[in-house]
């Protein structure tokens, strides 16, 4: 039986449902620490939760059926499922990634330096690019699409052709859209990971990442390394991201459709010089996002005219948050320069533009009208 997505963020393919214990419509929360053996070298099939629980393999089996994947591991932050994949790579390989990404992403990949990784920061929208920054050591190609904070698209499968052509991984950040609205698997990916903290959760209540692959050999290794390293995902985190993700699909529509409204609204704000999201026609990522993706999300970065408008918003809010995240319900604004790219260097954050008058929003699902106006309050504050 073939269901469709929104069913999938519901119901486990793999898993009978009725078989929970006394009937239990929710996955249980298992827990526990251990499990018992009913005999020598027998096992019930779980032996200690560092290394696999009922709870979290539920959570695994629902986000491998959303994303495409042959196995997801859930650990215990999108760090930690970042710092799994990057454990794949030995002294002297070269990874290549996108030139915009998450500050906390770049931040670990120094420390990865001190091992004897080697990374270079490239524009992944271009090719041409990309193909310049591969040498004999590349090993795969880190992006996130759309890029955080500057939403720039990139072609995942363009990408992935080239990866194919040098035998190298392609490993997608896919946090700003969610399997909901993009599987970069099926579009030729080996590994997608995500900050489930985010949109997968929803209610900004959980932290927790994921790995997933469709490759049997990366899967074997990725858990293996899991296992070992031990940042996977407690159960009570698991219930809890199983929880959010069953109204993933209708918080979404949601959240986009509140985006798609105030990206038009601030582009006909006198106060704002320009408006980054790939749901306008006018993105130049627009036509790859069309091509790639079933939706273009809820996360909007906008330049104003200067540093005191955005220190005015992001004082004077009252709806939205003032705080670092995104994906959940509640809307969420953020200063890029001083809160989750401070780690950046001041030379790449400006060729980026991510300055003193750069903010990024993260749309919940309040209602529109009360959003726009919470905002236009705020710009008109002095």
């Amino acid at each position: 039986m073939t269901l469709e997505i929104e069913t999938r963020c519901i119901h486990s393919l793999n898993h009978d449902e009725k078989q929970h214990p006394y009937g239990a419509v929710s996955i249980p929360i298992y827990q526990t620490a251990i499990f018992s053996h009913p005999g020598i070298g027998e096992s019930q099939g779980y032996n200690y939760t560092r290394e696999s629980n009922p709870t979290r393999a539920y959570l695994e089996e629902i986000i491998s059926s959303l994303e495409g994947a042959v196995d997801t591991v859930a650990c215990s932050s999108g760090m930690a499922a970042i710092t799994i994949v990057s454990e794949l790579f030995k002294s002297d390989d070269h990874i290549i990634c996108g030139s915009d990404l998450y500050g906390g992403s770049t931040r670990l990949f120094k420390l990865q330096e001190k091992k004897g990784l080697h990374f270079s920061y490239v524009d992944t929208t271009n090719l041409d690019t990309i193909k310049q920054a591969i040498t004999k050591q590349t090993k795969a190609i880190f992006i996130e699409t759309p890029s955080n904070p500057t939403m720039q698209i990139s072609d995942i499968q363009a990408i992935s052709q080239l990866c194919k052509e040098y035998h190298l991984l392609l490993i997608v950040d896919n946090t700003f859209l969610s399997p909901y609205f993009q599987n970069p698997l099926k579009l030729g990916a080996d590994i997608v990971v995500h900050s489930a903290t985010k949109f997968l959760s929803g209610h900004n209540d959980v932290i927790a990442g994921t790995v997933s692959t469709h490759n049997e050999q990366l899967a074997q290794e990725i858990r293996n390394i899991a296992k070992t390293v031990g940042n996977t995902l407690a159960p009570i985190d698991c219930y809890l991201l199983t929880r959010g993700i069953k109204t993933l699909a209708i918080r979404q529509e949601r959240q986009q459709e509140n985006a798609i409204q105030l990206a038009k609204w601030l582009k006909k704000n006198p106060l704002v010089k320009d408006v980054y999201y790939p749901g306008l026609t006018d993105h130049p990522g627009y036509d790859i996002q069309v091509k790639q993706a079933r939706g273009f999300g809820s996360m909007i970065s906008f330049r104003v005219v200067d540093k005191e408008v955005a220190k005015r918003v992001l004082t004077h809010v009252k709806v939205i948050t003032y705080a670092e995240s995104l994906g959940g319900v509640e809307s969420l604004i953020t200063y890029p320069m001083v809160q989750t790219h401070s780690d950046v260097d001041e030379k790449t954050r400006n060729e980026l533009g991510i300055t003193d008058d750069f903010l990024r929003l993260s749309v919940g699902i309040e209602n529109i009208k009360d959003l726009i106006q919470d905002l236009s309050e705020a710009f008109k504050n002095e």
